[in-house]
């Protein structure tokens, strides 16, 4: 059963990677597997038999996930419905979550009143704080709160996100989670409000869950880990702040703030226990029902009770199914091994949500259950609790390297001291008194939990100020996280077993194999895909520069540490020669402070003003200026702009001080312009025409029509030319006259929007080496 299972759920996977879904003749195939599965499976050769039904079931999975996804794909926003004013009536559907600009929430549409609109069923909105939407001012958004049925006007667009090497795919979170358009709420004066409250089961949960906040809210007020208590006890996860879950993840104890699987199956146990123990008091009840029957009712009920309050996500999913399958053999008399229950937790997740496998704490959860269940079920001998707890938390903490250098290129060394006092401390005291707090109306059992959290805290704080309490890497080959995890397999065998200390040999390759690195004179640009701002990676053999370091979303979230922190330890880049913040704009320096604290720096070049939040997270700072040269690898940079001069003038524009830098080396050369305007531009021109000539040009002011003048672009005169700009931007970049001025002058061009990051190698070749990273990463989900 456990392979067959493993086969299903590795034919679901595959589908995950296609670039499209397989068409409906694609079908067909798998029935002349299940004619010669049905026509062997009587016959002698079990061998077979059994290789043939694994195919067959591979072929299911395959399948099973391409007719789910073909089903939620159908449900779209036609395009010529992007952007444009819809009339829609619907519920709030899930639990809200404000920040600084607003509300953001999920909405189950039931009617389109807008004529011919078409609208998928279930969307994400946004309310902004400014007014309904972007363009709206003056009139302050309502409240909204799960439950509530509305009537709003709202703008849409079908999903994207930012597209990125080893980035978030925001486009993939999406399609998981059943949110066919993302958009925002208009003013209108239709707007409002038809029922506060809509009872179906879905919307209930959910009005619960929203009623529990509210009750952390007035109890525990503005203290510092009223969201850890929040997360534990609703999943509302956005209620951490950023400095906290640096702490949990430099201690690894991450996986805790949320709702995991320890802590469903904690309350679980506690529940089956308390049950057990009055149940079996009653003879009238036990004569009725035995005890350990209503024991395992009554665990099972309380898992899923919990799993519902706390969002549902995988971890507490494998949980309760893993739970329930234990119920239910309880309940039959039927005992089964621990590996068939995960097995069956395992299809059952799958079963109902084949994107599952696109979650790291799906991989995360059940590896580290299964790490736990190979060396502790099976083995000769029962050693001491404590040697078995300890040899547990080693198991686990090694077995997780692999998949956690894979998706994070980063685990945490003080990870086992961290979890040995916090997993015991957060799952048996501080979640008990959480939910006990937010079930009864007890203030007290709150304030208690937040006490015994703070003095967690303390210790963990402790721990993440250690100088190395994180390894960090580059993403090593998949290749080498297979042979990792054999080698960590081998290592972990029973004691006794010869030669256990080989399995060190399958780690090397991990920690060895070292990205590939430009040549000497070789020059490699990485465009980052920011959305509406600007972020370039410049590599030459031995330096690394960033230019430019992309928006700031909200006050907790920026493109760099969404986007370019990541980017950048994944290909292996462990510190920066140099970054240069153009200009003051929040689309080009939004991140800078995230990367100056996250990657060492030796210095900060830019036109910021000398009041900057930005100049002191900097070890060195200087101004930008015309004039500035230096040389790398052989690979020269010269700063062509602004003037020194250009400083003493107060009353300039922002966008008139941009750096402006030109990379050359002997296989190409590079422009970037910033958001230089016309002005800025006819300065270059007559200051240094000699050096505007360049291969690559990203194109000014990300397409802006008053940037990229005639005179300007013939002067360049790009071979490739990128516009750095958000999907559907309010701006309107880039704009059609200026696209159609680059196609004129025979230019490829390319669009961050349309392409994701575009990445070229400037090498020993005659043409520079091209690709964007939605061509280099297609997958059926994303927009053509």
């Amino acid at each position: 059963m456990r392979g067959n299972i493993l086969a299903f759920v590795a034919g679901v996977w595959l589908l995950q990677q296609q670039a499209a879904l397989p068409s409906s003749l694609a079908w067909g195939g798998l029935l002349p597997l299940l004619w010669l599965a049905l026509k062997f499976l009587p016959g002698r050769l079990p061998y077979f038999r059994s290789l043939l039904l694994k195919l067959v079931l591979f072929g299911f999975g395959f399948f099973w996930a391409a007719f789910m996804a073909q089903s939620r794909l159908a449900d779209a926003l036609p395009a010529h419905w992007e952007g444009r004013d819809i009339q829609i009536v619907g519920v709030v559907a899930a639990l809200p979550a404000t920040n600084e600009r607003g509300m953001r929430f999920e909405f189950d549409v039931e009617r389109v009143k807008t004529p011919e609109a078409i609208v998928p069923r279930h969307i994400q909105l946004a309310a902004y704080s400014d007014g309904f939407g972007k363009e709206a001012a003056g009139a302050a958004s309502p409240n909204f709160h799960a439950g509530e049925r509305w009537q709003l006007t709202v703008r849409l667009k079908r999903p994207h996100g930012n597209a990125n090497p080893n980035g978030f795919d925001y486009e993939a979170w999406l399609l998981e989670r059943n949110i066919r358009a993302t958009g925002y709420i208009r003013q209108d004066e239709g707007n409002r409000r038809l029922a506060e409250q809509v009872y179906r089961p879905g919307y209930v949960v959910e009005m619960l869950r929203e009623r529990v906040a509210k009750r952390f809210q007035v109890v525990l007020g503005e203290r510092p880990y009223s969201g850890v208590l929040k997360a534990l006890a609703v999943g509302e996860q956005s209620a951490i702040s950023p400095e906290q879950w640096k702490v949990f993840l430099r201690t690894g104890v991450n996986h805790l703030m949320s709702i995991s699987g320890v802590h469903v199956t904690m309350i679980s146990s506690l529940v089956f226990a308390l049950m057990y123990g009055l149940w079996r008091r009653s003879p009238f009840l036990t004569l009725r029902l035995p005890a350990r029957k209503a024991a395992a009712v009554a665990g099972a009920l309380t898992a899923l009770l919990y799993a519902l309050l706390s969002g549902f996500g995988v971890p507490t999913q494998r949980t309760l199914y893993m739970l329930s399958v234990v119920a239910i053999a309880l309940w039959l008399g039927r005992a089964g091994s621990a590996s068939t229950v995960l097995a069956l937790a395992l299809l059952a997740v799958v079963l109902l949500d084949p994107w599952a496998v696109f979650a790291p704490g799906f991989w995360l959860s059940f590896g580290a259950v299964a790490v736990i269940l190979y060396v502790a079920v099976g083995r000769i001998g029962r050693p001491h609790w404590l040697r078995e707890w300890a040899n547990v938390q080693w198991a686990v903490t090694l077995g997780l390297v692999p998949a956690l250098l894979l998706m994070f290129q980063q685990v945490s060394i003080v990870s086992p001291l961290a979890n040995a006092f916090a997993i015991p401390v957060i799952s048996l005291v501080v979640v008990p008194l959480t939910l006990a707090g937010a079930i009864l109306p007890l203030d007290f059992l709150l304030l208690l939990a937040h006490q015994v959290m703070a003095w967690c805290m303390a210790a963990l704080e402790w721990l993440s100020r250690m100088p190395d309490a994180v390894w960090q890497q580059h993403a090593p080959p998949v290749w080498t996280v297979l042979a990792a995890a054999l080698g960590i397999l081998w290592l972990l065998l029973p004691r006794g077993f010869p030669a256990r200390w080989l399995g060190v040999a399958g780690l090397v390759p991990m920690f060895m194999v070292l990205p590939p690195q430009p040549e000497p004179g070789a020059l490699w640009i990485t465009v980052l895909d920011v959305g509406q701002g600007l972020s370039v990676v410049v590599q030459t053999q031995n330096h690394a520069l960033l230019y430019d370091t992309g928006p700031r979303f909200t006050a907790d979230a920026d493109s760099g540490s969404r986007i370019v922190v990541p980017y950048l330890r994944a290909a292996g880049i462990k510190r920066l020669d140099g970054l240069i913040v153009t200009h003051d704009d929040s689309d080009h320096s939004g991140g800078a402070a995230s990367v100056l604290d996250a990657v060492p720096i030796n210095w900060l070049a830019s036109s910021l003003p000398v009041d900057s939040p930005i100049l002191p997270h900097a070890k060195k700072s200087l101004p930008c200026f015309a004039g500035q040269s230096w040389q790398w690898d052989g690979v020269r940079f010269d700063m062509l702009h602004p003037a020194w001069e250009s400083y003493s003038d107060e009353h300039l524009k922002k966008n008139a001080r941009g750096c402006t830098l030109k990379i050359t080396s002997p296989y190409g050369s590079v422009l970037l312009p910033a958001d230089i305007e016309r002005e800025s531009e006819a300065e270059i021109l007559a200051r240094t025409p000699a050096a505007l000539p360049a291969t690559l040009l990203v194109a000014p002011h990300h397409g802006s029509k008053t940037s990229s003048t005639e005179a300007f672009i013939r002067q360049v005169n790009p071979s490739i030319v990128i516009f750095t700009s958000g999907y559907r931007n309010h701006f309107g970049h880039p704009k059609p006259e200026v696209v159609e001025r680059y196609r004129t002058l025979g230019s490829q061009l390319y669009r961050s929007d349309r392409d994701g990051a575009v990445l070229l190698c400037f090498g020993k070749n005659e043409e520079p080496a091209l690709q964007t990273w939605r061509q280099e990463r297609q997958r059926y989900w994303q927009q053509r």
